[in-house]
């Protein structure tokens, strides 16, 4: 569909959810090129750490899932990501992708003219959310000039963390049902952002959220249609697997 403000996202408004993980492997580099090739301007990413402090970009707390070994990351260093295939799993032609660092993520990122939302990640493992935050901000420090950043979580108290060491970066606040207190909440961090299940999107909460200057973006949407009555109430941006389904 052509994106307007009335029938759809802003281009630089679609994010792609893990990359283009329709056609790739989630939170791979082939992934974030995919998303590049169709057209995505700002990719969504998922940060952790392994137990040498090595940030690595993945959504679960092991790499079961999504890679050809077993266990937690708080067993695991930067040594062990080369013996894994985070591929395979996806489809034999990409076979031989790995879990990326953090740091290789932004600097291909900075190649293809990306911006990177990039969600924390708080595990048990981890020895402090200090520990977490500060690598974080060291990694961003490090990217491209040009290579845009938000960040945005589910825990508020990583949020926070975030803002007073990088106050100038947009906070976005992951929910997947509208908590009564949003508004309260959304100020402790401060935060202007709010990421939401499509399902848990409203009207009201649209109206409301326009008239405080809040954005709001919608996750993970592949169908373009789902969302068609949202835009002229003032929604933001979508989170999608497939950022071709919004940008042709």
């Amino acid at each position: 569909m052509t994106a307007s403000v009335k029938n759809g996202p802003a281009r630089d408004e679609v994010q792609a959810h893990r990359g283009a993980s329709a056609v790739a492997p989630e939170n791979t580099l082939a992934a974030f090129r995919a998303a590049a090739e169709q057209g995505a301007k700002w990719v969504e990413l998922d940060v952790a750490l392994l137990v040498d402090g090595t940030l690595v970009v993945i959504h679960d707390v092991t790499v079961d899932r999504t890679s050809s070994g077993t266990g937690s990351l708080g067993g695991l260093n930067r040594a062990d990501l080369e013996q894994l295939d985070a591929g395979s799993w996806f489809g034999t032609g990409f076979a031989g992708e790995r879990i990326p660092t953090l740091e290789e993520t932004l600097k291909v990122l900075g190649e293809l003219g990306l911006n990177a939302n990039v969600e924390i990640k708080q595990h048990e493992h981890h020895r402090s959310l200090e520990q977490l935050t500060s690598a974080v901000q060291a990694a961003l420090r490090a990217r491209a000039a040009h290579t845009q950043i938000m960040i945005s979580s589910f825990d508020p108290q990583a949020l926070a963390a975030m803002h007073r060491l990088e106050p100038e970066l947009e906070m976005a606040m992951l929910w997947s049902q509208v908590p009564a207190d949003w508004q309260a909440q959304l100020e402790a961090i401060p935060a202007k952002t709010i990421h939401l299940h499509y399902k848990a999107l409203s009207m009201g909460l649209l109206e409301e959220a326009s008239k405080l200057g809040i954005k709001v973006r919608a996750w993970t949407v592949n169908e373009p249609a789902i969302l068609l009555s949202f835009w002229p109430a003032g929604l933001t941006g979508v989170i999608t697997d497939n950022p071709a389904a919004f940008l042709g």
